[in-house]
């Protein structure tokens, strides 16, 4: 009975996790990712569910292994996905006092950076709009916070995206620097 259930709790754990990563996706409007997931998600699901209904009568310790196995599924799908951070971010700085080099920084490793001026409860702002691939996330809040530490920031989910390019290549410096392209 103990490997039945701890082979519920594992296949639980994949079914659920794919479906949190499937669900991510479809929100996201990646049609090809969440059908390849559901396809996953429902054959594990499918195999649990034919392996547990007949068996709950006389070993009800398996709903058990099944919940947890669901629950534990949520939080591995998130970290999954977190891990993987599909998509992109917009993220948005409000500034009193360094916006313009904060922005500068950010250009310096690469970000496409744009200014807006605007005013507060407490006078002036600068705010800063960068649209980036959510794995860089911490690398600009790192950026950001290193000319301001404490600096206000605001994340959102961009739903569609138009004329994305990547960030700006660094320029080369040093020994690379020998080889750039006039």
């Amino acid at each position: 009975m103990l490997i039945t259930g701890l082979a519920v709790f594992a296949a639980r754990v994949l079914d659920v996790s794919l479906g949190t990563v499937r669900t991510i996706a479809t929100v996201q409007g990646r049609m090809l990712t969440a059908f390849v997931l559901g396809l996953f998600e429902v054959t594990a699901w499918l195999v649990v569910i034919t392996a547990i209904v007949n068996q709950v009568v006389e070993e009800p310790l398996l709903a058990v292994f099944y919940a947890f196995g669901f629950s534990t599924g949520n939080v591995v799908g998130i970290f999954i996905e977190r891990r993987i951070a599909m998509g992109h971010v917009a993220v948005k700085f409000l500034s009193h006092t360094k916006g313009p080099e904060i922005a500068a920084a950010l250009r310096e490793e690469g970000f496409r950076v744009t200014i807006f001026e605007g005013e507060g409860a407490r006078g002036k702002v600068t705010e800063l709009y960068i649209v980036i691939p959510r794995k860089r996330t911490a690398q600009v809040l790192k950026v950001a916070e290193g000319v301001e530490p404490g600096v206000f920031f605001v994340t959102e989910s961009p739903g569609m995206i138009r004329r994305w390019t990547p960030d700006i290549p660094i320029r080369p410096t040093g020994w690379r620097a020998v080889f750039k392209r006039k």
